[in-house]
C-alpha cells in the first residue's frame, strides 16, 4: 500500500491548463485541420473554431501570470498558431 498516490486536492492551474488544450484540439478540429474526435471525419465550422481559439486564449492569460517562462512562451506560441491558423482557414471559405 505504501506505492498508493496520496489524494491531493484539485489545483485551478492544471485543470486551466487541461481546459486550454482541449479548447486548442477543439479548434484545431472546427478548423478542418484535425478529424472530430467523436466521429473520426472532417468537419469545418470556422464560427465554432473562433471560439475554441477566443476562449483558449482568454485561460492563456489567466495561466500566464502562473507559469515559467519556457512554458509560458510554449503557451503564447499555441494560441499564436491557433490564431494564424484560424485566420487562413477562415479566408479559404471566402
Amino acid at each position: 500500500m505504501a506505492n498508493e498516490q496520496q489524494a491531493r486536492p484539485a489545483d485551478v492551474n492544471e485543470i486551466l491548463m487541461e481546459m486550454t488544450q482541449l479548447m486548442a484540439t477543439m479548434a484545431w478540429q472546427k478548423m478542418g485541420l484535425q478529424p472530430d474526435m467523436a466521429t473520426g471525419q472532417i468537419h469545418k465550422d470556422v464560427q465554432q473554431a473562433k471560439t475554441a481559439v477566443d476562449v483558449a486564449a482568454a485561460l492563456a492569460g489567466f495561466l500566464e501570470p502562473q507559469l515559467d517562462d519556457d512554458d509560458r512562451r510554449q503557451l503564447r506560441n499555441m494560441v499564436s498558431d491557433l490564431r494564424i491558423n484560424y485566420v487562413q482557414q477562415a479566408g479559404e471559405g471566402r
